[in-house]
């Protein structure tokens, strides 16, 4: 690859972990920000994330660990958030040093609580990045299969198309494809959305309703994100495209989605707290729930299913009767 620039990974679930064997099929080393120093040597030791994708093997002289934030910026040229979002501020919040001339490429498929913002505008606003300098990461691609190889999909997303694509010959393999797209903000809302609706899934599931009512729940999903996303950035854009709808599709029904597993567990009678202390990773749709039904006070964009979710969630509505009601909404 020409003009190779020096890219950075930062977080260390199985997102990133998967989003850095990717990269290391295309340049000789990454740089790698882990908040815990005590995962980084156990890593550096194993060979392998201690806590993700554990059967990826990694080889550890290609890989500059640090748990230093200002570090990795510092040696970085592009910077791939893979941060779970609601840690993201805390972890920012470290910089001391300016990103404004990097490119930052969020992975994050969630929002920024308190602030009601995707990514793209909370670094944007917050941190001065120009909005031809963010990336995002987006599709139906679950680290589990990556970390297995199996082909995948993923559109990388950018005001300027020529920037996406130059970020593609980063993430493209032989066992992921990648597309481009100058939708940012349809990518981004897309992907938090798509977990609310995973959720929403999930709950079903786990109150046993079967697949017929899940393939309606999900493509009037699919519409209800489609009003949404136009009300927000009213672009011409296809939600039947695999970035949105394929997305959509993999999270509402896959084994591997937390979201639905996190909703499968409140159908079944969970509370949210108990659910999510029994969760070993970061259901991002219960935040992003929260940050929709805000944001939609707004534009008040008629969604019946992020309105159930946010009920059972936050309102401690019966998920029995929400449900109940929601399936007399759906056509």
């Amino acid at each position: 690859m020409e003009n190779m620039k020096k890219v950075a990974v930062l977080g260390g679930g199985s997102w990133a972990t998967a989003i850095a064997k990717i990269l290391l099929n295309n340049v000789p080393t990454i740089n790698w920000y882990m908040r815990r120093q005590d995962q980084i040597d156990e890593f550096i030791r194993n060979s392998k994330n201690p806590s993700y994708l554990t059967a990826t093997k990694f080889d550890v002289t290609r890989i500059n660990f640090t748990s230093d934030i200002n570090e990795v910026v510092k040696q970085s040229d592009i910077l791939i958030l893979a941060i779970p979002s609601p840690f993201l501020k805390m972890h920012l919040k470290k910089l001391r040093r300016k990103i404004h001339k990097k490119i930052v490429v969020s992975a994050i498929k969630g929002m920024v609580p308190d602030e009601n913002m995707v990514i793209s505008d909370y670094l944007h606003i917050k941190y001065d990045l120009p909005l031809e300098n963010v990336g995002i990461l987006a599709g139906p691609c679950h680290a589990e299969e990556v970390a297995f190889e199996r082909l995948s999909y993923l559109t990388i997303g950018s005001i300027d198309r020529e920037r996406a694509r130059e970020l593609s010959e980063y993430i493209e393999t032989p066992y992921v494809k990648t597309s481009v797209s100058d939708d940012i903000y349809g990518l981004e809302y897309s992907s938090v959305m798509k977990n609310i609706y995973a959720i929403a899934a999930g709950i079903c599931h786990g109150l046993k309703y079967g697949d017929n009512f899940q393939a309606v729940l999900l493509s009037n999903a699919s519409q209800e994100m489609a009003h949404f996303c136009n009300a927000v950035s009213p672009i011409h854009r296809d939600v039947n495209e695999s970035a949105y709808l394929g997305d959509l599709l993999v999270t509402g029904y896959s084994k591997f989605s937390r979201n639905r597993q996190f909703g499968n567990m409140i159908g079944k009678g969970y509370s949210v707290k108990t659910a999510q202390l029994e969760m070993e990773m970061i259901a991002e749709g219960y935040y992003g729930t929260d940050c929709i039904h805000q944001l939609n006070e707004k534009f008040k964009v008629n969604m019946p299913i992020c309105d159930a979710v946010y009920n059972i969630l936050y309102q401690h509505e019966s998920p029995t009767l929400e449900i109940k009601k929601l399936a007399e909404k759906l056509a």
